[in-house]
């Protein structure tokens, strides 16, 4: 467990980090190399799956994308990649010059069991409940801070969002660092602080295989005297009871709230309003994200659509690594 408060890039606030820390421009070499891409995309098509970076022209990219890694390493933990020109292009070749630059970073991996590997992140109309396998990610209401696939052995390293367009109101999205809510809880909930380091149950969203369990057990945080990681999902963790008939123990629904208080202290996170063409980059192990509830309008720009990839170099690139 983590006893001391920390320091430094990693344990920022929304009140002290400055937007030039995060906010990545794409260089001018580079988006000369992406229009090259382009243009031998459009002259011989291929499938998604079957483009990489090593068959094209992108050193400019890959130097820019090296910035990006060290930014989601070292700190801040999370960068926006400013911008794809989409108005110049359809979705789907942005899709692929996103792939690209993505793949730049870190291998794309499966996000659902049966393979898929592209997940379009909008309103559905869908509702989700314990057990049902729809994730929230495909409704408009609030999600609250998260780690994505907190419910799997082998969550993604980065996780990438393409905005294509946005809502009419709403979907802001909020990135904040653990180490920093690691502090807040440390100084206000220390008592319960080692709750959190212990294993809470998480409804798995069906993504797994016929006789296997719904549910995972795990803590949300873990230190191995280096690196601070956290698997944070307040619905997963509440449907993995219910799944199971249970209650939350007693203690462990007093560290969950007193983590919920601390996500929400004001001037802790940072808030991003995506614009069409930018990616958002985050690390997944050390940063919690999450977008507001929104609404979206009749005409087309006014639909939030973001195409989200999940990034990770390990095991294998099935959902279970």
């Amino acid at each position: 467990m983590l006893t001391e408060i920390v320091t430094g890039p990693k344990a920022w606030t929304g009140a002290t980090i400055p937007p030039d820390s995060w906010i990545v421009p794409i260089t001018g070499p580079c988006r000369k190399e992406l229009d090259g891409a382009l243009a031998t995309l459009r002259a011989h098509p291929l499938p998604l799956f079957l483009l990489k970076p090593e068959d094209f022209e992108l050193d400019a990219c890959a130097a820019l994308m090296a910035e990006v890694r060290e930014r989601l390493e070292n700190g801040p933990m999370f960068a926006v990649l400013d911008r794809l020109p989409v108005e110049e292009m359809t979705q789907e070749e942005a899709t692929a010059l996103y792939w690209l630059l993505s793949s730049l970073l870190e291998r794309p991996v499966a996000q659902k069991i049966d393979g898929t590997m592209i997940y379009l992140v909008r309103d559905t109309g869908a509702q989700m409940k314990p057990g049902s396998g729809i994730r929230p990610t495909v409704t408009n209401v609030e999600l609250v801070f998260h780690n994505d696939n907190s419910y799997n052995e082998t969550p993604p390293h980065y996780v990438a969002l393409l905005c294509h367009s946005q809502s009419r109101e709403g979907g802001t999205s909020r990135v904040m660092s653990f180490y920093s809510a690691h502090n807040e809880l440390l100084a206000k909930h220390g008592n319960l602080l080692p709750r959190l380091y212990r294993p809470f149950w998480y409804d798995r969203h069906r993504e797994f295989f016929a006789g296997e369990p719904d549910t995972h057990a795990a803590p949300v945080f873990d230190y191995d005297g280096d690196r601070l990681t956290a698997r944070l999902a307040m619905l997963e963790i509440h449907g993995g009871y219910a799944l199971r008939g249970e209650a939350v123990d007693a203690e462990g629904e007093a560290a969950l709230q007193a983590m919920e208080q601390v996500m929400m202290t004001p001037g802790l996170a940072v808030d991003l309003r995506f614009q069409p063409g930018q990616i958002q980059y985050v690390n997944n192990r050390t940063t919690g994200h999450m977008r507001t509830a929104f609404v979206d309008g009749d005409a087309p720009h006014e639909k939030r659509l973001l195409t989200r990839l999940w990034l990770r170099s390990e095991g294998r690139q099935s959902y279970r690594g």
